[in-house]
């Protein structure tokens, strides 16, 4: 049975704070011990100033081991449904989740301006721009809100490759496999400057996500579907 339905307001919370800087670590000690990884290039991350992960999208756990190994705090939008239970509501937004309603409307104009405090203090923020899991293992359509905000702010995007956590734990499963392989790699940084320019220009923001979606298939080999990903049915939802 699902969690009833909880009322929040998104502007009480504020991304990433110290418990993440302090949980990271421990996080870390306990996913190397239950999973192999490949980690790749994470040394591309800037390590001051603003800057957007984007990465693809095939499991929950893709959230949780981007923001484990990241070098800095990182902050990310989860969907709202997570404020539903008071178990995921407490842990991930302590851990630097900004829930966001998918639906659109007033708290999803309040998450978006709390994401754009959390690039203006000059710290990371991750996104999926895909805006939901890939069932079919395929990488779909990018939304354009994370080239919104870099052309905003003029910060620079990571795409961001990541394949084996859907063995791990697949979309729609509660328990992950143990002993699975994990390959995340960072590629080089988009510069968004050349851009700038033509940032009022409405086909912008689809070029530069188009361009973030090219490079991250680069990293991950991923069949490109150029059309948005379906969300799941209403029949197959899980707690996660």
């Amino acid at each position: 049975m699902r969690a009833k339905k909880v009322s929040f307001d998104p502007s009480k919370y504020v991304g990433a704070t110290k418990f993440q800087t302090r949980f990271r670590p421990f996080c870390r000690f306990t996913a190397q011990r239950l999973w192999r990884f490949t980690l790749i290039d994470f040394d591309k991350i800037p390590t001051t100033g603003p800057a957007i992960l984007c990465a693809n999208h095939i499991s929950f756990l893709d959230s949780v081991f981007l923001l484990t190994f990241s070098p800095r705090n990182m902050s990310v939008v989860g969907k709202s449904e997570y404020m539903d239970s008071f178990k995921t509501r407490w842990l991930f937004t302590k851990i630097g989740m900004i829930p966001l309603d998918r639906t659109g409307g007033e708290n999803a104009t309040v998450a978006m301006s709390v994401v754009e405090k959390v690039l203006e203090r000059g710290e990371l923020f991750g996104i999926f721009p895909e805006g939901t899991r890939s069932r079919s293992g395929k990488l779909y359509k990018g939304r354009t809100g994370a080239a919104r905000l870099a052309l905003k702010f003029g910060c620079p995007v990571l795409p961001v490759g990541i394949t084996g956590t859907d063995a791990i734990m697949a979309p729609d499963t509660v328990m992950p496999k143990f002993g699975r392989r994990c390959r995340i790699e960072i590629g080089d940084p988009i510069d968004t400057r050349k851009y700038l320019e033509r940032a009022d220009d409405p086909e912008v923001l689809r070029q530069l996500t188009d361009e973030i979606m090219t490079k991250i298939q680069a990293l991950t080999g991923q069949e490109y579907v150029h059309d948005y990903a379906p969300k799941r049915s209403s029949a197959n939802r899980s707690h996660i």
